[in-house]
């Protein structure tokens, strides 16, 4: 294990890649203290509000203690635009720590104390607002909790059930084996993505976010298991010719014994592997259901829907920070792939870096 890490960490790209994902979970985690605003904040006035801008000097050249100013907005009769202008008559301060909306900390208990935010009267949006007057910053790190967990929520229904029957088919061969496997083979023959949007689509319009997540998270886990059973039964048709699955065998160990105490766990580097590299597939599939009106509906958030106002051209060139989500979904995937690599160049038996 020491030598694992070891190897781990040369990885610059790979320790990075962890840094900057524990980071977000921690972030997602931590959501209602480090968001400024509840889910349910909106303002209709400063609809596609632009990123407030922080100040550290006065307009007299001195240093002082960031602040910012509200925005205000106006109308442009010629070219028939929205705009908006900093009220310039007013500071208001960042403060650490100041009382804001009520929430339960850790589920735990209740308090009103933030990480950060602005005097009373100001307003502060760190990458700008949507087209409801919502404080994207805040929404990404509500929308994270679920963009960010619906893989390893599949991931605990699809490894079990692929882990079990595809040791069940390679331990015991012949028909069984045939037949367990002509059947994963018709789940994987599924177009998933598409069965996914007939699904989503039929669903009853009066479900709730939270239902159609746990629903999409199932869908997801209950079509993926079969390609990852695939390849366990292919290492338990290896691994069920060792020796010491013999020795066991000869002893009268039962044939689950065997293959939950012998056999399953000799395939744990692949299965490490094969979840950091199935955890971003989860990612895309909920995004892409999202960003198509499929997956989590508004008003709650999540990376997918929060990217949907960004397709639109005008802004795109007028309003970059709606791509933010579209970044955090790019870094989260790529940052799992690099781990994923890593870990298989470490534990894969014929890699070089061995």
């Amino acid at each position: 294990m020491r030598n694992f890490f070891k190897q781990f960490f040369k990885d610059k790209f790979a320790t990075a890649s962890l840094v900057v994902l524990l980071l977000l979970y921690i972030s997602i985690f931590l959501a209602n203290f480090i968001a400024v605003y509840p889910k349910n904040y909106s303002n209709r006035n400063l609809s596609y509000a632009p990123p407030s801008n922080i100040y550290f000097i006065t307009p007299e050249g001195k240093l002082t203690r960031p602040y910012t100013y509200n925005y205000i907005r106006k109308f442009d009769k010629n070219s028939l635009r929205m705009y908006f202008i900093q009220d310039r008559s007013q500071k208001y301060y960042l403060k650490l720590f100041p009382k804001g909306f009520e929430y339960k900390f850790l589920g735990i208990f209740k308090t009103k104390r933030h990480l950060f935010g602005v005097e009373k009267g100001g307003d502060i949006f760190l990458f700008g607002c949507d087209i409801n007057g919502r404080d994207n910053f805040s929404r990404l790190l509500y929308g994270g909790q679920v963009s960010l967990t619906i893989g390893f929520l599949a991931l605990f229904i699809s490894f079990p059930i692929g882990l079990i029957y595809g040791g069940i088919a390679g331990y015991f061969g012949g028909k069984t084996d045939m037949l367990m496997m002509r059947f994963a083979e018709a789940i994987m023959s599924i177009p998933s993505f598409y069965l996914l949007i007939i699904l989503a689509a039929i669903l009853p319009s009066g479900m709730t976010s939270s239902q159609r997540f746990l629903l999409i998270t199932v869908i997801l886990a209950l079509i993926g298991w079969a390609g990852f059973s695939r390849v366990v039964r292919g290492m338990v048709l290896s691994i069920k010719t060792q020796d010491y699955v013999k020795a066991a065998r000869s002893i009268g160990a039962s044939r689950a014994r065997i293959i939950l105490k012998h056999i399953l766990p000799q395939t744990s580097s692949y299965v490490i592997i094969a979840i950091t590299l199935s955890i971003p597939g989860y990612i895309l599939a909920e995004s892409g259901l999202s960003f198509l009106g499929l997956g989590i509906q508004q008003p709650d958030a999540s990376w997918g829907n929060m990217l949907k106002e960004a397709q639109e051209f005008t802004n795109i060139m007028y309003r970059p920070w709606l791509l933010t989500p579209g970044f955090l979904i790019f870094v989260a995937v790529l940052s799992f792939n690099l781990i994923g690599d890593t870990i298989r160049d470490i534990l894969d038996p014929k890699s070089e870096i061995r």
